[in-house]
Parts: C-alpha cells; structure tokens; sequence
C-alpha cells in the first residue's frame, strides 16, 4: 500500500519536468538566457535563467508553460537577438547557440525535424540552381532534381504529421513543375507561388517570425534592383495572399513593411502602403496610435508640403505656408524646459548667422509662456511660435514630435527637404546650402 501511495504522490510531478536547457558559447559572450511565449500580438515574459561558467542554463517547465511558439532572448536589443522555438507540451528542449553557427537543437523532435527539413530543402534548392547555372537543356536530370525535391517534401510532411511543426513544413511547401521549364519560367512560377501554401489564419504561424521572414523575402528579395512600382506591386501580392478575414495579422505584417520603407527612406512606398492599406486597417481594428503615427508620416514625409500652422505676434497674425523672402526655411521644434533644446539653439543661432538665405521658425511647445518668453529674448532674428499644452499639443500629433529639439529643412514654397536627426547632422545640411 505504501508503494502505491508513493506512486500517487510522484507521478503529478512527473508529468510536468520538461524544461527549455541550453549552451551558449563563447560563455563570456552571454549572461542570461529569457524565455517568453510569442503571440500574434507580442510575446510575454515567462522567466529566465542565468548562465553558469559553461554558459549553460535551464528552466524547469510547469503545467502553465502550454504547447505553442516561445522565444529564448540572449542580448540586447531584444527585437534583434531572439531565436523561436516550438514547445509541444510534451518533451524537453535542448539546443547550442553560438553567433557563428546559431541554434543547433540537441534534443526536442519538433525542434530538429524542422531544422532537419530546412537544411535538406536547401541543399535540394542548392542542386536546383546548379543545374540552371549549366544552362543545358537536360530533362532527364531535370525530372530527376524535381523528384527528390517533391519526395523530400513529402517524407518531412509524413514525419511532421499530428506535430506542431507541420503548420510550418507545409507552409514552406515549394513550387513544384509537372514538366520541364526554362530558368526564366521557373523562376517567375516560383515567385507567382511564392506565398500560396501559407494559411495566414494560422495562429502557430501568426506568434511566430516565419510569417514575417516570408513576406519580407517576397517584397525585397525576389527581384534584383526593383523599382518602386515592382515594391508596389510585391506588396499588393502581399496584401491578396492575406486576404480580407484577417485584419488583424494583416495589420501587423503591413505595418512591417511600412516601417521597413520608413527605415529606407522610402517616402513614396511609405505612403503608398498607408494610403492603399494601412490606414484604413488601423480605423477598422480601433488602432489609434497606428493611424496617427502613420498619418504624422505622411504629413511630414520629404517632399511634401509641411502643414500649415498659425504665427501671431503682438501686431499680426500670419502663417507658415505665408512667410516670403527666404530660400530656405528652418523648422525647430523645442522647449523652454528642455535642457538639450537650451544647448542647441545657441549653435543653430550661430549656424545660420551667415545665412541670409535661411529664415528660423521656432516652434515652442510649453506649458505656459513665462520662461518661453524670457528664451526667446535671446534669439530676436528667429521667427518664433509657441504651442501651449506642450505635448497636448495638436501640432505633436500633426508633425510626429517625439521628442525636442526636433528639426525640418523647408524649401521657399515650405516644402520638406530634410529632416535632420542630430544637430551634427544639421550643420553639414546647411553648411551646404
């Protein structure tokens, strides 16, 4: 009897000892290991554990760590320095992690059969385009290189059934030929597949990076030196193979693409993702801070018109879009309560002497106009504007201000032409002018 008790007593615990373990290498190199569950929406913390003089680490799994996508975060920043991982809820996970040859899994079968799967993929991928590089019209081998490819996908798709990983494998499915075709066939039937086998409602797909890695290949990847009409219509390719019933992934996934034409400096591909898709998308999922920020953008975009704001003084009222008698026109958002603001001004002051060529707005975000008055005793050749309610202000909203002192370069017409960072960039802009 006491046996049996014991048995009782034992096997709860038995059935939740998995952990997530690892080895990262150089050890000196890492310090602690962060393991959160990934969703469509983010990921959440779910603990950590720090590295012993091996590097290794382990964190025991409990029955509240369920089946689905996780994420182990190594360094920071977080966003760059993050590998995914699939839990099943049944067995351990084990890998090696080094810069040089990135995660390898020792242990975990979901885990190995997918990375099992992508490295044979490749090599088949890799054979593929060694029989194009021949460029030498043989069937035979041709027929032959799509076999293995086909049988290759097939077996990975019998081992992967009832598992996790088969959202994956057959997401990945490839562009399979029934009969012989010309590089130039093949490669435009590839690209015209490209995103066909993917169930973008999937919510394994959805939590984790594949989703992304795959549309980003697809608009930047497939074509040498595209043009922006090419980006256009990769991301309208993008966009069908979403579809309509999934707004919210939607979203995600077009807002990635924005921000990587943000980061490019591509105005023109920007907008036309906001004005196409984006915009209307955050309105219909009550994504505020989306439709403002990509509004602010566009409003601000270089080569746009700056918007209009008022400019009074004590004899006057008068607009941005009225000022005349300058070439150029230097916008500077700033405070009186900021510190680094107080520092630069002095230097654009000095900046722009010698210009007679360039006109300073100074746009005052405070919340009153007592020490803004005082200030700008100092700087009595600046054309000066102050927007109470600081933050509050509409204006924020309007031009995008996250942070002061905040600068746009303005043609005659107040049309922008840059929009420099730093004060370091500033100086080389109008040094040039």
């Amino acid at each position: 009897m006491k046996k049996l008790i014991l048995a009782f007593i034992v096997l709860p615990f038995l059935g939740y000892s998995q952990s997530v373990s690892g080895t990262f290498s150089p050890s000196k190199d890492f310090t602690y290991a962060f393991l959160y569950k990934a969703s469509p929406e983010g990921a959440d913390y779910v603990d950590s554990g720090k590295l012993d003089s091996l590097g290794r680490f382990e964190i025991p799994l409990n029955e509240t760590v369920t089946p689905g996508i996780y994420k182990i975060v190594y360094a920071i920043p977080p966003e760059e320095n993050n590998f995914d991982f699939i839990y099943d809820g049944k067995e351990s996970v084990d890998f090696n992690f080094s810069y040089e040859k990135g995660v390898e899994f020792k242990y975990s079968e979901e885990n190995k059969l997918w990375n099992s799967y992508l490295k044979s993929m490749e090599m088949v991928n890799i054979t593929i385009s060694n029989y194009y590089t021949k460029n030498v019209k043989d069937e035979e081998g041709f027929n032959a290189i799509f076999k293995t490819l086909k049988d290759t996908q097939k077996g990975y798709e019998d081992l992967a059934r009832d598992k996790l990983v088969s959202s994956f494998i057959l997401a990945n499915r490839p562009y399979i030929p029934s009969e012989y075709q010309d590089v130039s066939t093949y490669s435009n039937n590839l690209k015209k597949h490209y995103l066909n086998q993917i169930d973008f409602s999937n919510y394994l797909l959805q939590s984790s990076s594949f989703l992304v890695d795959r549309i980003t290949a697809y608009v930047f990847n497939m074509e040498q030196n595209p043009s922006n009409d090419t980006f256009k219509s990769h991301v309208d390719d993008v966009a069908k193979a979403i579809g309509s019933d999934n707004s919210e992934i939607k979203t995600t996934l077009l807002k990635i693409l924005w921000q990587r034409f943000v980061n490019l400096e591509n105005h023109e591909l920007t907008n036309y993702i906001t004005d196409m898709y984006l915009l209307d998308l955050a309105n219909a999922t009550g994504n505020i801070v989306l439709a403002e920020s990509i509004i602010s953008y566009k409003n601000t975009s270089i080569g746009t018109k700056a918007p209009n704001f008022d400019i009074k003084s004590k004899d006057s009222t008068s607009d941005l879009h009225s000022l005349e008698g300058s070439e150029y026109y230097l916008l500077v958002f700033w405070s009186s309560g900021c510190g680094h603001c107080l520092k630069e001004l002095p230097k654009v002051k000095e900046l722009v002497t010698n210009k007679s060529n360039i006109e300073v707005v100074a746009f005052g975000l405070e919340n009153d106009s007592i020490d803004w008055t005082k200030e700008i005793e100092k700087y009595p050749d600046f054309t000066h504007v102050i927007g109470l309610g600081k933050w509050e202000n509409p204006i924020v909203k309007t031009y995008g201000i996250a942070a002061t002192p905040m600068y746009f370069l303005l043609s005659e017409d107040k049309i922008i032409m840059a929009k420099p960072y730093a004060f370091e960039d500033l100086e080389v802009l109008i040094e040039n002018l």
